[in-house]
């Protein structure tokens, strides 16, 4: 065959079906199995131009012409370059940098951020005290790629408006910094043992409802008296609540969960708020002691703490009044002043009722709470029974009361919804 000088000669090869499928066939270590993102390799405009990979197992398309021409592999699924290109580019390598480019799906873009807090428990006030440092990493919830975070606590259970505390809005922050302490009155020590600080953090919208970014929930258990803890927490999707009432069949097993489920319901909504009261009892003055001392009760009304809202604009009017049972004359009557728009009313009233100890034995005392209203009738918001037959904080005050004559005894209390033996009207 003669072939002339400056012509070119093409030669085309046929590929039979069984050639063609066993193209990749041949013995030596099993090699993976190419996936469809491989043959179309998302790179850079900047990227340099990719070589055949030289570890293709045939190249069925001759090179053509010495003066710098393209060569193909048909079966290869990544396109040829120039040679002058310098770095080859394997399958493998395409892969991986297409999960680099698309990172949106990993892990670290869909947490929700991390907070760091510190709680504080004061015995000798009942208070608790937290303090909101910072926050990391949060999910951005604006157009701007950007959040307006917050911070809302909640005591759980009965969480409720009287007891949520909230922080300052930091502006277009996914880094933000309070450095701003929420304090709880009239936190008792068995509250410590049994509820759970809920903090929730919040995108505040000016226009739209503020959404709802993570939580993080404590056990205030984990908390020693008058000790600081610091807390480094991940942000949390919240629970599901399940509704007793919209439960089939399927879960009929879970009857003693529910049950507990719904004690825990209605126990939360019977705390209404906490009241400070004081109560001194003083034996009747002996002869040849001072006759202007008069022996008997003393109670003092001190003040109150996260009470209910009764009133439309969030706050209420709250007074005292507290009775003496059994009150066959009605003159045990007392009533505190009327403290206007608050939640944490300080009264620092005190009443007085003479009566000896073996009749006191025997009383009971009273004190409800109620919201003033003008032109109708007064909003109960809660009370309290303290005597010989209630049980709890109450029994426990009482008998501290009789057994140290002579002694002021402070204490907290939990507003209750309902009183027994007790009419709720003004």
């Amino acid at each position: 065959m003669t072939v002339r000088k400056g012509k070119k000669i093409s030669v085309k090869i046929t590929i039979s079906i069984q050639e063609h499928m066993a193209i990749d066939v041949c013995p030596g270590p099993i090699r993976p199995i190419r996936q469809i993102s491989a043959y179309f390799p998302r790179l850079s405009p900047t990227a340099e131009p990719i070589s055949p990979n030289p570890a293709s197992p045939l190249a069925l398309s001759p090179e053509v012409g010495a003066s710098g021409g393209t060569s193909r592999s048909l079966l290869s699924p990544l396109q040829a370059g120039a040679r002058g290109g310098g770095g080859t580019l394997s399958a493998a390598s395409s892969i991986e940098t297409s999960v680099d480019i698309c990172s949106s799906d990993s892990d670290d873009s869909t947490a929700l951020g991390t907070l760091e807090f510190e709680l504080r428990y004061e015995r000798a006030t009942s208070s608790l005290h937290c303090t909101l440092i910072r926050a990391k990493g949060l999910k951005p919830m604006d157009f701007n790629g950007l959040a307006d975070p917050y911070v809302k606590l909640h005591l759980l259970p009965g969480a409720c408006k009287a007891n949520k505390l909230k922080t300052k809005t930091v502006r277009n922050s996914l880094n933000p910094v309070w450095n701003e302490t929420l304090t709880y009155i009239g936190i008792t020590e068995e509250d410590m043992l049994r509820k759970t600080l809920r903090l929730s953090v919040c995108d505040e919208d000016k226009l739209t409802h503020n959404e709802f970014i993570g939580e993080s929930r404590v056990a205030l258990r984990r908390v020693k008296p008058d000790q600081t803890k610091r807390f480094y927490t991940c942000l949390e999707h919240p629970p599901p609540l399940p509704s007793p009432t919209a439960m089939g069949a399927a879960l009929r097993g879970m009857s003693c969960y529910l049950r507990e489920w719904e004690n825990e319901q209605l126990t939360s909504l019977e705390e209404r708020g906490r009241l400070l009261l004081s109560l001194q009892f003083l034996p009747p003055p002996a002869e040849g002691e001072a006759e202007g001392r008069r022996g008997g009760l003393y109670v003092g009304v001190l003040r109150c703490a996260h009470l209910a809202a009764m009133d439309v604009n969030g706050f209420s009017d709250p007074y005292v009044k507290i009775y003496l049972k059994p009150d066959v004359k009605k003159k045990s009557k007392h009533k505190t002043a009327v403290i206007k728009k608050t939640l944490n009313p300080e009264f620092n009233e005190e009443f007085f009722y003479e009566i000896s100890l073996s009749e006191l034995v025997h009383k009971t005392l009273e004190v409800t709470v109620w919201d003033y209203d003008l032109g109708r009738s007064n909003d109960f918001i809660g009370g309290v029974c303290l005597s010989c037959q209630v049980q709890g904080d109450a029994l426990r005050h009482w008998m501290d009361c009789l057994r140290n004559k002579g002694q002021r005894v402070e204490r907290w209390h939990i507003l209750a919804n309902e009183l027994p033996q007790t009419t709720c009207h003004d």
